[in-house]
């Protein structure tokens, strides 16, 4: 089995994932390529990273895609990240919402690009506990099935749930083993998870007229022409006025001025103009 993957290969990994996803992997991150897809390799017995790109450039629809999206990939996330967006969603947003729909208690939320589940799952939690009479209509989606999939088992580690009140660790979570904490059913069914490329263009009916939109931490990933694709669709899928919010260390600036800029006691939401 070929162990090193060449620069020349490496090259036509790069540009076919950056086609497929936006994720721009430079050749610094070689060696990151290299060490995730060796074990693909023993998977399917393959015998070099060039038989591997054979297979996936002229199967680009297949299992062996999919596969090497998840070992790509980055999954790391957490409970409670950057909780003062939460606060500002259960405080401040879902109040504006309700006005714009002129007292309906439906809220659409969509959480892009959301690994393992953490997110959608937090925002169910704030929902239930800061907003019970709104029915939250919270949609989960990630390009990793394998994330997906771990994402509807609902069982975390001490790592992924460390920032989590200790009154939702008691009323939303059971430990299993040492390491192990499961999310309730209850909690886990108000969110709807699917496989979403947000490089895909393709008009998504579950996607339309949602009215908050968490993508955080995603952007850093893409170049500039990836993240105008990437947004445009995030655009597109927002009814007229609803919110994007992204992360704390992310900007739209030199990307799109088709949002306005909106603080919410220091936290910058993107409103849909």
């Amino acid at each position: 089995m070929a162990r090193e993957l060449s620069e020349a290969t490496f090259q036509l990994y790069s540009e076919f994932i950056y086609d497929k996803t936006g994720i721009h992997i430079p050749l610094t991150k070689k060696y990151l390529v290299e060490n995730r897809l060796i074990k693909v390799l023993e998977e399917y017995n393959l015998q070099s990273y060039d038989e591997l790109f054979h297979l996936v450039r002229y199967t680009p629809n297949g299992k062996l895609c999919v596969r090497l999206f998840d070992a790509i990939t980055t999954n790391e996330t957490f409970f409670f990240r950057e909780p003062q967006q939460f606060d500002v969603l259960v405080e401040s947003i879902v109040s504006r919402v309700i006005q714009y729909k002129k007292g309906c208690q439906d809220v659409r939320i969509w959480s892009a690009a959301c690994s393992t589940g953490e997110e959608p799952y937090t925002v169910s939690l704030v929902m239930r506990e800061k907003r019970p009479f709104v029915k939250a209509d919270i949609l989960g989606s990630d390009i990793s099935r394998g994330a997906l999939e771990a994402a509807r088992r609902g069982v975390y580690n001490s790592y992924a749930v460390r920032n989590v009140p200790e009154a939702y660790m008691k009323k939303y979570f059971t430990q299993q083993g040492q390491d192990a904490f499961a999310l309730n059913p209850e909690a886990k069914g108000s969110v709807r998870l699917t496989d979403i490329n947000l490089m895909d263009g393709a008009r998504r009916p579950e996607l339309e007229n949602m009215d908050v939109i968490f993508c955080r931490n995603v952007l850093i990933y893409f170049d500039d022409r990836a993240k105008q694709r990437a947004v445009s669709i995030l655009y597109d899928s927002l009814r007229p006025g609803g919110f994007l919010f992204i992360g704390s260390s992310e900007s739209l600036h030199n990307v799109t001025r088709a949002f306005r800029p909106v603080t919410f006691d220091k936290v910058l939401v993107y409103e849909k103009v």
